[in-house]
């Protein structure tokens, strides 16, 4: 039974040293799809070279709310340029990240909602980042109600978790659902539909235990499952069978 890791970063410079072998054995350790998002218009460009090499791996294109403050003037047709790729499935990863502030907030929602226009003008699904910023990030979403995405790494409460699902969104979980404070994360997966739900590593980040402090690759996806089913009550076999479904669905992939 194959995994799907929606959400996993490996042009990071954490891949450096071994990038390709990395990449060329997942598909032997039971990884049967990646999608590697972008964080600026460099790495969207760089992770469809990677989604242009490997059969396996698809690619979303987008700035990240860290890199928000330094866009370059063209941005939004770079990014819209790279989704005539047909392996580019979704604009992201976007949002709002009020824990670092590494861009001002005011510019953090200004290209967010620029982003979220450029989805609604493609007719293409959103990967959003939010941290700490849930209030904000639900407001600008709800501005553009034809838009559906995924809340990736979510971070919300069950509440916040079942109005997303009203307004069509997806919910995507780390291996931060295995760590001792991942009471909230439990909570939301508790009260979500399993048809709504899908995992992913971030990698390089968010390494699951009993890994936690070593860097994350899509190997490592399976846990995210276990804790997963261990909350659904469900077989691990059936939260990989479903979550892999839900995320070809999402993502268009047949």
């Amino acid at each position: 039974m194959q995994l799907f890791d929606t959400h996993a970063h490996y042009d990071n410079r954490a891949f450096r040293e071994d990038r390709h072998a990395l990449l060329e054995q997942l598909p032997r350790r039971g990884v049967g799809l990646v999608v590697c998002p972008g964080c600026d218009v460099k790495s969207s460009q760089e992770s469809v070279k990677l989604a242009d090499r490997y059969d396996y791996i698809y690619a979303a294109v987008g700035v990240h709310p860290h890199d928000a403050a330094g866009v370059p003037s063209g941005y939004l047709a770079a990014l819209e340029a790279l989704t005539f790729h047909p392996k580019v499935r979704a604009i992201g990863e976007m949002g709002l990240d009020y824990h670092y502030d590494h861009s001002p907030r005011d510019v953090q929602r200004r290209v967010f909602r620029e982003q979220m226009r450029l989805a609604e003008k493609l007719h293409m699904p959103v990967i959003i980042h939010d941290r700490e910023a849930h209030a904000d990030c639900l407001e600008i979403v709800k501005e553009f109600p034809d838009v559906k995405g995924v809340y990736h790494c979510y971070s919300g409460s069950a509440e916040e978790a079942k109005v997303l699902v009203k307004l069509g969104y997806h919910l995507s979980f780390t291996g931060a659902i295995t760590f001792k404070n991942a009471r909230r994360a439990l909570e939301a997966i508790a009260a979500v539909p399993i048809e709504r739900l899908m995992i992913e590593t971030d990698a390089p980040y968010m390494t699951p235990e009993p890994h936690r402090g070593k860097r994350n690759d899509s190997s490592l996806v399976g846990l995210v499952a276990e804790k997963m089913a261990e909350v659904k009550g469900l077989s691990v076999e059936e939260v990989i069978r479903i979550t892999y479904e839900n995320g070809k669905r999402f993502f268009g992939i047949e």
